[in-house]
């Protein structure tokens, strides 16, 4: 299929990145710990392999796998490495509780991320709203995704899709802070008695 760089090496990067191979992707994954990166790479095995932290990565799409308060200083630092690359964020600016945001209308992580990338970066934020257990089971799922350029979003539909995934397009990326505010519901709705083995969908009635 395609090669797809993770930046990270954590839960949500071992979650789609063993997902996005199992469906026949290619996964290069890049992290400031190389010996956990190439773990992970090993863990997944079908081909995936580990780029260096910085490096130009090796995918048309990159996936920006870090906790939000990492993510505009790690695209900062990759800078011109990121040039014509699409950029797929999947954090969430949670504060302290979960009980909301950290960010502000207006100033979503994809928009300060996009405000550090490469102007001919794009940035589309996705996966935000599922739980990595649920991703890692390989069931159909809804995505909602937002952004600003529609080539971008296009090729991230496509990309969802190969993936057994429902892609929804909730606008432009200014309701990216919406989406945020969309994982702050999913987390609410898990502690309250729906459990963290669920997954938010839409439905035409």
């Amino acid at each position: 299929m395609t090669t797809i760089s993770i930046i990270g090496s954590g839960t949500m990067a071992t979650a789609i990145g063993t997902r996005v191979a199992e469906h026949g992707h290619t996964i290069e994954l890049m992290s400031r710990n190389a010996a956990k990166a190439q773990s992970l790479a090993d863990r997944i095995g079908n081909g995936a392999t580990v780029g260096t932290f910085g490096a130009r990565p090796a995918g048309d799409i990159v996936i920006v796998a870090v906790l939000y308060a990492a993510a505009v200083d790690v695209v900062a630092h990759y800078g011109d490495a990121l040039a014509g690359k699409i950029l797929i964020d999947i954090t969430n600016p949670f504060n302290a509780d979960a009980s909301g945001l950290v960010t502000n209308a207006g100033n979503s992580v994809s928009q300060q991320i996009s405000a550090a990338a490469p102007k001919d970066a794009h940035v589309v934020k996705a996966f935000n709203s599922i739980f990595g257990g649920v991703l890692a089971e390989d069931k159909p799922l809804d995505v909602f995704f937002a952004g600003d350029d529609a080539e971008a979003k296009a090729r991230v539909a496509a990309f969802l899709e190969s993936l057994d995934m429902r892609p929804l397009d909730a606008g432009d990326l200014e309701m990216t802070h919406a989406l945020e505010w969309a994982g702050i519901l999913l987390v609410g709705l898990a502690r309250t008695g729906a459990g963290f083995d669920i997954a938010l969908r839409a439905e035409l009635l």
